[in-house]
This record gives C-alpha cells, sequence and structure tokens, in this order.
C-alpha cells in the first residue's frame, strides 16, 4: 500500500514537473516571436555627412515630426546624427531616409549597425541570470 501512495505522489509529480516546462515552452515562444502591432515603436538613425547648427536641426527636427508615424525626434547638431522613433505599421525607415535625403538639402545616410554591432548590442544579457542558464544548456547540448 505504502509503495503505491509513493508512485502516485512520484507520479503526480513528474506531471506536475512536465506541465510546467510544457507551459514554460509555450510562454518563452510567445514572447519572444517578433510581432508589430500599432504599439511597436522603432528607433532609426541618421548621419548628416555634413556640418549642421542650431538652425538646420531644427529645420531637420520639423521635418521629420512631419512624416507619419514619427513620434520621437533628436539631432545632435555637435555630432551631426539624428536619431528619430516611428510606428512601423505606419511608415518604413528606409521610406522616411529616402525623402529625407530627396527633400531636404543635406547629405545623410541611414545608419546600421552591423552584424558584429549587432552580438554585443546589449552587455547586461551577458551577466543576467538568464543568460548563464541558456548559456549552460546550449553548452550541454
Amino acid at each position: 500500500m505504502q509503495k503505491r501512495t509513493w508512485k502516485r505522489i512520484a507520479l503526480a509529480v513528474l506531471g506536475v514537473f512536465v506541465l510546467g516546462v510544457i507551459v514554460l515552452a509555450v510562454h518563452i515562444y510567445a514572447v519572444t516571436r517578433p510581432r508589430v502591432d500599432a504599439s511597436t515603436r522603432i528607433m532609426a538613425r541618421i548621419d548628416i555627412k555634413q556640418d549642421i547648427d542650431q538652425t538646420d536641426a531644427d529645420k531637420i527636427t520639423a521635418w521629420l515630426y512631419s512624416r507619419k508615424g514619427v513620434d520621437h525626434v533628436l539631432v545632435n547638431p555637435q555630432s551631426d546624427i539624428v536619431i528619430f522613433s516611428f510606428a512601423p505599421v505606419q511608415n518604413n525607415a528606409n521610406r522616411i531616409v529616402a525623402d529625407f535625403k530627396r527633400e531636404m538639402p543635406y547629405r545623410a545616410e541611414r545608419y546600421t549597425p552591423t552584424a558584429e554591432e549587432m552580438k554585443g548590442g546589449c552587455p547586461v544579457a551577458k551577466t543576467s541570470v538568464s543568460y548563464k542558464v541558456y548559456a549552460f544548456i546550449k553548452n550541454i547540448f
């Protein structure tokens, strides 16, 4: 009788563990898959290939704010860099930059990070507990 009780307890614990692993896997899949909706924002960067002053920065800011979907703009006249965020369901960074190059009197290029820069994008992730668990499991398999 006692052996049967332990067997049931072990089966119940194993069942709960397997169910937990399945729920965790579904949760990770749902959270990490890319999705674009009305609340999604993307940042883009434009490098101006000439010196600009505050007047130019104000013109660039006003022009970018007039683009559909752009909701925040930062222009740094000292480094000649423009950063803006936009809604990808309303606009496209390549289209915004192409329009900028065509309509504005500035030499500019969209900055896109290299693959190496993308790998080193978040230094916090490599020190987190989650990353350490991920690396441990990755090394096992």
